[in-house]
């Protein structure tokens, strides 16, 4: 059959057929059906990673989530971002009548069903996320969890630029694109990456004809990458706090601490006054951020105990306290698990759910203390600088 959709490319005598897909009929679904049936590739290759493959697959994924670990890894509010990143591509799926990735599962199925080799072509969302995170700041990261919060809370109807789109691209990249015009210098990390990367894996699995089926947004990208080379361990490396940054998170708490020492020594008021005002600042705003989470009193009071001493180390965090015990206390349940992904549709059920509730315990604990941590610190300072030039 031929199809606008449909492109074929011949490159070292391989022949490559890309299939892009749309999302707003079932003719994608067919289509892919139809071509992978007809030209019997060797290899057939799905925009997928292996999360997302797994959750397509997987329906007991979520069940199997160790929260704990979660917390005690700081992943929290990667989980988070990628849960309410979930629910976004959920509710377009559904004012399109659609269910997201059926053209992806079609293509596993008929891959299967010709004995093809099936190739998980994408970067891994996580990696995706981690990457774009390492690349903002304190203050992008806080944009970054109130766009992503107001997407599920405000439920529009989508424009008419909106539903064009939306023929033109996968859920995923229609997601990221919404990301990317609110932080345009990581454009790069969330679309043009990808395209590489997507390139880079279809270029190099095994046979002589590949069938790949991507969201049709990314066609022209990868069109113009399989034409070169990309080093699929740099498009996956995760940048590392830089040394200065390490320098600065373990110098201000040192500096913290010798300036009361420091003042204890010469006015032991003062330094009282000091080490009062970091524990009720850091301790109060960290319980304020628990109490707008709705945690338990246990969990409010491991905030108060734990922020003013976790702030003084860039290796915990009072969050962290909170939110396991948290988990401990209102540990989530095989049901709180199954009604994640619709849960998380309205800011009611995203209180009420365990699994998110417990994040939302870590991140507004942590964000509290750190605003603790700030005024609490400059005022240690400003008593230190009164005591020697008030």
């Amino acid at each position: 059959m031929t199809s606008e959709n449909v492109h074929k490319l011949e490159i070292d005598g391989r022949e490559f057929i890309l299939i892009g897909t749309a999302h707003v009929s079932r003719k994608s679904v067919d289509e892919v059906k139809e071509i992978i049936e007809t030209e019997k590739p060797d290899t057939v290759c799905v925009e997928l990673c292996q999360s997302r493959y797994q959750s397509i697959t997987d329906a007991d994924k979520w069940k199997n989530t160790d929260i704990l670990k979660v917390i005690r890894e700081g992943k929290a509010f990667l989980l988070l971002a990628n849960l309410l990143l979930s629910s976004y591509q959920k509710k377009l799926a559904n004012k399109f009548g659609i269910n997201p990735g059926q053209e992806m599962i079609q293509g596993i199925t008929s891959a299967k069903e010709i004995g093809a080799t099936l190739c998980l072509a994408d970067r891994d969302i996580q990696t995706t996320m981690l990457r774009l995170w390492r690349s903002i700041g304190l203050w992008g990261k806080l944009k970054l969890f109130f766009q992503l919060m107001m997407s599920m809370v405000f439920d529009e109807e989508p424009s008419e630029e909106e539903m064009e789109k939306m023929k033109t691209q996968d859920m995923l990249s229609a997601a990221l694109e919404d990301m990317s015009r609110s932080f345009p210098q990581l454009t790069s990390i969330l679309i043009d990456e990808r395209d590489q990367y997507l390139a880079q894996k279809i270029k190099t699995a095994p046979g002589d004809k590949l069938v790949a089926v991507l969201g049709a947004g990314h066609i022209p990208g990868i069109k113009m990458e399989l034409g070169g080379d990309h080093d699929l361990s740099t498009l996956t490396w995760i940048k590392p706090a830089s040394r200065v940054s390490r320098v600065i998170a373990w110098s201000i708490p040192l500096i913290i601490i010798a300036i009361i020492v420091f003042t204890f020594s010469i006015n032991r008021a003062t330094g009282i006054e000091q080490i009062l005002s970091w524990t009720l600042w850091n301790g109060s705003l960290g319980v304020l951020g628990a109490i707008l989470a709705f945690a338990h009193p246990l969990s409010i009071l491991t905030a108060f105990v734990a922020a003013p001493i976790s702030s003084l180390s860039p290796m915990l965090a009072a969050g962290w306290f909170a939110g396991l015990t948290e988990a401990l206390i209102r540990k989530p349940s095989v049901k709180d698990f199954e009604s994640l992904f619709e849960d998380i549709h309205t800011i009611r059920g995203f209180w009420r759910n365990k699994v998110t509730h417990i994040l939302l315990v870590v991140i507004f604990t942590n964000l509290g203390s750190t605003i603790g941590t700030i005024i609490g610190g400059a005022d240690v300072i400003s008593k230190f600088i009164n005591l020697f030039f008030g």
